[in-house]
């Protein structure tokens, strides 16, 4: 009942009005005007035709305003995904990456019904900025032949062979180009230093169009060139044929594209709740919208979405109230479409290319890789890893070799935690245990958790206690903050030990939730109620 009232219940309409709505109505179209390039960008960069960008900033805007758990989230094309979209579409195809994104948005629909939401928070920081960092190194490093206006370069699978092409082809350096990218670039740092009000990508792409068209037109490659302009039509619907087979080939990227969209559309919402001093998002339900529009947009041709932390920020400084916002954006790249498709045709590539450079240099978080590279500790370890494979592996393996390292980390840190103090046994301990005074009697503190990863530690420690042949042991267990399986098994062996040799074994202060795994687990039964004492 509370789950389903999670998807009923939205109060992040309560402040729409007709006062509120002129400025979700100013905010969506800012955020449309900023939306446009990036989406066409973002697709292009992916290896997808700009139309796709389009599509996916239309439809998951629109859903994820609707249903999503936050009241500033935008959605679209990213560029996070770049990398292993490209390589999807790179391996299987185009096809294919409609199937990976619909079973994406499946994994993120469950996600949102196991409140997966509530973990994001456990995700080790030196892996998200080791992946971010390799991700930007890939998209600047992606565009250098757009910016050069490179001939006969064809996107490889991995970093260096991208490179090894660039340097193959670099003799076909094209002038006009790189005046075009320059233009763009030098307009993106003066209006984002000087005027930052001004939609900088948008002026970047209108101003060297421009001039490309009217001083050296057909001197340069563009988007008519290049992909036959952009159609002028609402996107056709399409189901992917999804087959078996498939879905064993592409889970593991689909679900590489949910958990990294989880992550980014989650670390938007936090940064929105933050810029608008106290709103609260619901990131189960924000996963729930995130769903629904990854499971929507590739029945339109679209690719993968997620929050988008920029966009989601220049709603918030445009005025935005309510997703009304949202919605606003939609419709008005939608009109864009419909109106100016046949423009986009004289868009220039080299135009692009400083725009995904600049948004490559503002995600790659350089001041936390620095400090996180300076520590080093465990977390430089993950940190490198974690970069260095996505940038000449892939992003998959880059993530999973270093949340596996992390947890290795954390396992080691947390070995060191148990603490085994022994000591003889007080006159309270003979008369709680109803041991014979004269007997030997060996008290233990088991401080710290006691689970897979520290019952090396504890099997070793209980050895020298038990070769000692005490007449009797207590442990005592107040301090146990952890016991899973692991450290039952380790007890249990224990007793048997104890029991070969004639020790006596007790436990005492075990905690309620404990007494309850070792009840379950048979263990209590096996010790004996009479050997558990206060």
């Amino acid at each position: 009942m509370e789950r389903e009232a999670m998807f009923i219940r939205d109060n992040r309409f309560e402040l729409l009005s007709r006062k509120t709505l002129k400025h979700d109505i100013v905010a969506g179209i800012t955020v449309g005007i900023v939306a446009i390039p990036l989406g066409m960008a973002f697709a292009i960069a992916s290896g997808v035709k700009p139309e796709y960008g389009i599509y996916t900033t239309i439809i998951a805007g629109l859903l994820v305003a609707l249903l999503g758990g936050s009241r500033f989230q935008i959605a679209g094309p990213t560029g996070a995904f770049i990398p292993i979209l490209l390589g999807i579409v790179l391996q299987y195809g185009y096809e294919d990456l409609l199937i990976a994104g619909f079973m994406a948005g499946v994994f993120l629909l469950i996600m949102s019904f196991l409140k997966i939401g509530d973990l994001i928070h456990f995700v080790p920081r030196a892996v998200t900025v080791g992946f971010t960092a390799g991700i930007a190194v890939i998209i600047f490093a992606g565009q250098i032949a757009n910016f050069l206006g490179l001939e006969g370069v064809e996107q490889q699978e991995f970093f260096h062979l991208d490179m090894m092409e660039i340097f193959r082809n670099i003799g076909t350096v094209n002038g006009f180009s790189i005046l075009t990218a320059v233009i763009g670039l030098a307009v993106i740092l003066v209006l984002t230093r000087f005027a930052p009000k001004v939609p900088a990508f948008l002026v970047a792409l209108l101003i060297p169009t421009l001039i490309a068209y009217f001083f050296f037109p057909g001197q340069v490659a563009t988007i008519g060139t290049a992909y036959s302009g952009i159609p002028q039509k609402l996107p056709e619907f399409a189901f992917p044929h999804i087959t078996f087979p498939k879905i064993v080939e592409l889970w593991q990227p689909a679900l590489i594209i949910a958990a990294l969209g989880a992550i980014e559309s989650l670390l938007s919402a936090v940064v929105a709740d933050g810029m608008a001093g106290g709103s609260q998002t619901k990131s189960n339900r924000e996963l729930f919208g995130q769903g629904i529009a990854n499971m929507t947009v590739p029945l339109f041709g679209g690719i993968p979405a997620t929050g988008a932390i920029a966009r989601t920020a220049t709603n918030i400084r445009s005025g935005a109230i309510s997703p009304m916002s949202g919605v606003v954006q939609s419709v008005f790249v939608l009109l864009v479409l419909l109106l100016f498709a046949p423009f986009a045709s004289h868009v220039p590539l080299a135009s692009m290319a400083p725009i995904l450079m600049f948004v490559a240099w503002n995600m790659s978080g350089i001041r936390p890789f620095v400090q996180i590279a300076e520590m080093r500790s465990g977390d430089s370890v993950v940190l490198w890893a974690t970069f260095l494979l996505t940038v000449f592996v892939n992003l998959t393996v880059g993530v999973e070799v270093g949340f596996l390292l992390a947890v290795l980390m954390f396992l080691r840190k947390m070995s060191g935690k148990l603490n085994l103090k022994a000591k003889p046994a007080n006159e309270d301990d003979y008369l709680y245990g109803n041991v014979e005074p004269g007997l030997t009697f060996t008290a233990v503190n088991v401080d710290g958790p006691l689970f897979f990863g520290t019952i090396q530690t504890f099997e070793r420690e209980m050895e020298k206690l038990l070769d000692k042949k005490p007449d009797a042991l207590i442990l005592r267990l107040r301090g146990l903050t952890v016991l899973d399986a692991g450290g039952v098994a380790a007890m249990s062996e224990m007793l048997d030990k104890a029991d070969r040799t004639g020790i006596r074994i007790l436990l005492q202060n075990l905690p309620l939730e404990k007494r309850t795994l070792l009840r379950k687990s048979g263990l209590i039964e096996k010790i004996g109620e009479r050997n558990i004492v206060k």
